[in-house]
């Protein structure tokens, strides 16, 4: 039953992203520096440029000028490389460069990464680039094993990566373009490929394991924990160096293989005939795949791809180019076929994407990226390199043939760019696919709480099961919801969605999130239907939090502070002074509006467990402990998401409350133990505030607490005594009729007619 649900879902999920997946658009394909130029000034590529002068016929480079004197070129990165990030779109950089290949400034000027959404300021990233400012980009392309050039961002791992080897590839492209001494590569004299003549069809061309790492056709590479270390202790970062790798410093931290599967021989002596000719039927022309295989206590995986869809703990790197894989790019392998090979645990077969430009002959490496947590949410990095070098045996060698006398010289930029991305499948669609059962889990409690209200009649009339239903599915918003999914939603969300639609409106950024989008999905349409109060009352888990915080000091004896219904009046509209305090900062700066939206405080309580900077989460827990005493405090006076639900919320087409013409006057029951106060004293009950706990409607249906229900209970009661007095007084009692039984002369009573 749960396979077939699962693969309903599946199929509901596959519709969705159908109808979705024309909403995106796609960047323009011509060179892309005019489009930013106006957005950026000088100074921002060169200390004390003052103009740039016209852009160069033949590259998309613009000189930068300060006074008359030439001080560098600046580019764009889009322009010369391959950007793509983790949402699968380029990452604009835009760069400034001296003759001599230093960099002298450096900004982000456009990119669709998810930052906000994985909750990584901006501002970690922008001092990320301007790291590489005042380093040269040729010294650090010639730079192989070691820690990264500039402290990579913890959280956003992928992207930072992308912009970082953008920027020294796109660099080095840049002063071969203006002929800068030391970048031109040397002509080669000889050229090398596969020999694909030799199949390795035949079994004794197949090797065991020791002879394939004997030979170099498996490359290795071996960590122990005080390697680690001490490469740690190289950075010079204290804080890195302080929290050790545990163990005995010789133990194992990683043992890690390389091989390049698509040479014939090893491809069929590690992965076995039936692997590696479906291998071959899945390559495309000139592509090519390589296998690698670990063990110790470091994956080499990690779990990063399971969230996103790319292997954020390696990367392939050729010449001055860097292959990342995705998800759709790997293959789990159980074992490898080679004779002796150690049963690892984990073990990849990775096809290089097409478009990376891949030489099998040439020397590579396998970059691996170690990290240390330094903080609760940061971390440091070092790389170490798995060098690979295709075995002579397999290959071909060629001499170059004479270059002719006169060609044409194409323009540099075209000689420059590299080939377009192959058509992907969006990032937001891979994570979607990825987390089915999230979804799947998602869409039940939607289903189960649409059929709360929708038969709320019958739930409530049994108190008992209501408040079993009400706490359990509140602690399945705040544990699972909240705290396993972080499905919290925020009004940097509604701040984010109103600043799209003014400017660039792209669905796959608000998709990025499938649990985030599913909710605001729902929760639109149940504006319509039951107003703010389907979310705040039942969807939102810091909203969870408070309700099952504050019934668990009214079991410890916590005195409630009964807050007076005319003071309660005035403080409940600060949340929408607040939200609409927000929403003006949003129209000039969303950065800032998205700082300020810090009164929130969902981010600390839910999405970081708390794990944050004292002063947040001294302000969550202060606002909490007010709940204690004040039901829902921060959902009645400061909430500015409940207030901005709440206006579009008056539209909503029906009212499900029932009410007595008695509710308020005489009897103010509901309104006494409202947890929101949203009953006013006269019995109405105000919609913008109510968060459809249906509490009220237990007492409307309880016939020991509403009074309009006591009265219907005793008229009930005594007209059943009734009844049953009168049914007494009918039954009279039969005179008793005395027989003698002939046979044993027996007397006997029996009533008169029988």
């Amino acid at each position: 039953m749960v396979v077939d649900f699962l693969r309903g879902t599946r199929a509901l999920v596959v519709g969705l992203l159908i109808l979705l997946a024309g909403l995106g658009t796609a960047d323009a394909a011509e060179a892309l520096l005019a489009r930013y130029l106006g957005t950026v000034q000088p100074g921002d590529f060169a200390a004390g440029a003052d103009r740039f002068g016209a852009p160069l016929p033949n590259a998309p480079l613009v000189p930068v000028y300060k006074g008359d004197a030439l001080v560098g070129h600046a580019f764009l990165t889009s322009d010369f490389v391959n950007t793509t990030g983790y949402s699968g779109r380029p990452i604009h950089v835009m760069v400034g460069l001296a003759p001599d290949g230093t960099v002298t400034g450096a900004k982000l000027v456009d990119h669709h990464e998810p930052i906000v959404l994985i909750g990584i300021p901006p501002a970690k990233v922008n001092a990320f680039i301007d790291g590489y400012v005042g380093k040269n980009v040729l010294t650090l392309a010639s730079q192989s094993a070691s820690s990264p050039p500039v402290d990579i961002v913890s959280g956003a791992t992928v992207t930072v990566m992308v912009i970082g080897d953008s920027i020294i590839r796109s660099g080095k492209k840049v002063l071969q373009a203006l002929g800068a001494p030391g970048a031109a590569e040397a002509a080669p004299t000889v050229t090398r490929s596969l020999d694909l003549s030799k199949t390795g069809v035949e079994a004794k061309d197949r090797e065991d394991w020791a002879t394939l790492v004997g030979d170099g056709s498996v490359r290795r590479l071996t960590l122990t924990v005080g390697e680690v270390n001490a490469a740690f202790e190289r950075t010079g970062k204290a804080e890195a160096a302080a929290r050790p790798e545990a163990g005995d410093p010789n133990d194992g931290f990683i043992d890690l293989y390389a091989a390049l599967a698509t040479i014939p021989a090893v491809g069929r002596s590690l992965l076995g005939d039936a692997e590696y000719e479906a291998l071959v039927q899945r390559l495309k022309p000139g592509q090519h795949a390589i296998v690698v295989a670990g063990q110790g206590r470091y994956s080499f995986k990690g779990s990063g791809y399971v969230r996103g869809g790319i292997f954020d703990r390696f990367e392939l790197v050729q010449h001055e180019g860097a292959i990342r894989f995705r998800d759709r790019l790997h293959k789990r392998l159980g074992s490898l076929a080679a004779a002796g090979a150690p049963d690892f645990p984990e073990i990849g077969l990775f096809v290089i994407p097409e478009e990376a430009g891949f030489n099998p002959a040439d020397p590579w490496r396998l970059q691996l990226l170690v990290q240390r947590a330094t903080a609760a949410l940061d971390k440091a990095f070092v790389t170490f390199d798995l060098g690979y070098q295709p075995p002579e045996k397999f290959l071909k060698v060629e001499p170059v043939a004479a270059p002719a006398a006169a060609a044409t010289v194409a323009p540099v930029s075209a000689a420059l760019a590299e080939p377009d991305a192959a058509e992907e499948i969006p990032l937001w669609r891979r994570i979607w696919e990825n987390r089915l059962f999230d979804i799947a889990v998602l869409a039940s409690a939607i289903l189960l709480l649409t059929g709360i209200f929708f038969f709320q009649d019958q739930l409530v009339k049994r108190p008992a099961l209501y408040e079993r239903v009400r706490i359990g599915f509140l602690v399945f918003t705040l544990v699972w919801l909240g705290w396993y999914a972080t499905a919290q939603l925020s009004v940097v969300n509604v701040l984010t969605f109103a600043n799209a639609l003014r400017t660039d409106f792209r669905w796959d950024y608000f998709l990025m999130d499938p649990l985030v989008f599913i909710l605001w999905f729902s929760v639109a349409a149940s504006l319509l239907f039951w107003g703010r109060g389907a979310f705040c009352g039942w969807l939102c888990p810091f909203g969870a939090l408070q309700e099952l915080a504050s019934k668990a000091a009214k079991k410890l004896g916590v005195r409630q502070i009964a807050v007076p219904f005319g003071l309660h009046q005035r403080l409940w509209p600060i949340k929408y002074m607040i939200f609409l305090l927000l929403f003006g900062l949003s129209l000039t700066s969303l950065a800032t509006a998205e700082k300020a939206a810090e009164v929130e405080p969902f981010k600390t309580a839910i999405i970081l467990h708390f794990v944050r900077d004292w002063w947040f989460v001294l302000f969550a827990v202060a606002l909490i402990a007010a709940g204690l005493f004040i039901e829902r405090f921060f959902c009645r006076y400061l909430c500015p998401l409940g207030a901005a639900l709440a206006i579009p919320g008056r539209m909503r087409m029906f009212d499900w409350l029932r009410r007595y013409k008695e509710c308020g006057n005489p009897c103010r029951r509901c309104a006494n133990e409202c947890p929101v106060q949203a009953i006013h004293p006269d019995g109405s009950i105000n919609p913008n505030e109510c968060i459809q706990c249906l509490h009220c409607q237990v007492l409307y249906h309880h016939d020991r607490k509403c009074p309009v229900m006591i009265q219907k209970r005793l008229k009930r009661e005594r007209r059943d005594a009734t009844q049953s007095t009168s049914a007494v007084a009918e039954a009279k009692p039969r005179a008793a009729v005395l027989t003698t039984d002939p046979a044993t002369g027996r007397l006997s009573a029996r009533p008169e007619g029988l």
